[in-house]
């Protein structure tokens, strides 16, 4: 499975998911790095089958509304340390990878992760 981070998530998270071997960019990997909008991140999304990791509700209707990004991780933890978010995902990675088989659209908060189903 492929991820791609966006900048509103620290690098940090990318690092952690590459070193589990997952295949994963970060927005500071692209050209624009932290300047990639939106667009350019949802066409590598779509180009490269990459499931988008962010907080940006944007992407959230643009799934919801177009489909695109086709798979994505919405992490609505509100603002929390660094430290606490790679807890997070350290704690319940796993557990995400298997919900994409059934799910497109997964949520991740403070206390657990949501799978969506499709409207």
């Amino acid at each position: 499975m492929k991820f791609l981070v966006d900048a509103n998530l620290p690098f940090k998270v990318a690092l952690h998911l590459g070193n589990k071997g997952f295949d994963v960019l970060h927005t500071d990997d692209l050209p624009d790095k932290e300047r990639t909008t939106d667009n350019q991140i949802r066409k590598v999304a779509v180009d490269q089958r990459r499931v988008v990791i962010t907080k940006d509700s944007d992407f959230l209707d643009s799934h919801l509304i177009q489909g695109i990004p086709k798979k994505l991780l919405f992490v609505t933890t509100g603002n929390i340390t660094n430290k606490e978010l790679l807890q997070l995902v350290e704690k319940y990675f796993d557990s995400i990878v298997k919900l994409y088989d059934t799910y497109d659209l997964i949520e991740i908060n403070n206390e657990e992760i949501i799978g969506h189903e499709k409207f």
